[in-house]
């Protein structure tokens, strides 16, 4: 956050957001580039007059969804959080962003650092036509998948391991070791098709490391690799061993879990 003036008094809330990542270019703000937390940040000023940067549990992609994003604001009066809410909201009213909740929170509470679990949430629709309504929000393909081969294949994931081979070359992560606390594959039918949901969560990921894991495992899906070959390819620690990253708009970040909520 911006450094305060002397004497200021500033108040935290913690919001909860949805946005569709289809017209954005990520979470991140960039300079001529409409990002979400640029928008968000242009609503508070519009409230309050002041320049706000606000903090974020995680940096989304272009074109990456959220339904339960979480970030920090500080403002310099005190507001009850509906109205808060409701006033950021008018100013975004003409954008896919929404503030579902709005809590004060302590100036020790942190949207990121403070966050002990997120959970990502990837749609994958299995048809043959085209998707004329949820096609920017799946990832569609036009062949069915093996989810028994898939789920033997995402054990290995579970538990703490060097993720190289699922980390993006651009990644600023100081480790790739990480811990997947969980993963889920299920099969939602719906009138719009076959749908298969693969939910991972963990206390943190590394860049694209949920698109480069869904992606290679399609391939076990497809029957393009075996379950074996899977944990081959994490074993090798080698970026080169990834399948290939599934695409963003597949992708929805669903919930930060926080010690107190």
């Amino acid at each position: 956050m911006f450094a305060l003036d002397s004497g200021d008094t500033m108040f935290r809330y913690a919001l909860t957001i949805e946005y569709h990542g289809g017209p954005f270019v990520g979470w991140s703000r960039q300079p001529g580039q409409q990002s979400v937390q640029g928008c968000i940040e242009m609503a508070l000023k519009s409230i309050d007059g002041r320049d706000h940067a606000i903090a974020v549990a995680g940096r989304t992609d272009s074109g990456v969804h959220a339904k339960g994003q979480v970030a920090h604001c500080d403002m310099h009066k005190s507001w009850q959080p509906l109205q808060l809410m409701g006033a950021i909201n008018h100013y975004l009213k003409h954008l896919p962003i929404s503030i579902v909740s709005c809590q004060s929170v302590s100036l020790s509470w942190h949207a990121r650092f403070s966050a002990v679990q997120r959970r990502y949430l990837y749609r994958i629709l299995s048809r043959l036509a085209p998707a004329t309504h949820d096609g920017d929000l799946v990832w569609q393909i036009h062949h069915t998948l093996d989810l028994d081969a898939m789920r033997l294949a995402a054990k290995a994931l579970i538990g703490r391991h060097d993720f190289t081979t699922f980390r993006s070359s651009h990644c600023q992560s100081a480790s790739p070791v990480k811990t997947i606390d969980g993963i889920s594959i299920e099969t939602v039918s719906s009138w719009s098709g076959q749908e298969t949901h693969i939910e991972i969560s963990a206390r943190s990921f590394m860049h694209n490391q949920v698109r480069s894991i869904v992606g290679s495992l399609e391939r076990v899906g497809a029957g393009r690799w075996t379950p074996q070959q899977f944990q081959c390819a994490l074993d090798a620690r080698d970026r080169k061993a990834c399948g290939p990253v599934a695409p963003a708009q597949g992708l929805h970040l669903i919930s930060v879990s926080y010690e107190v909520d």
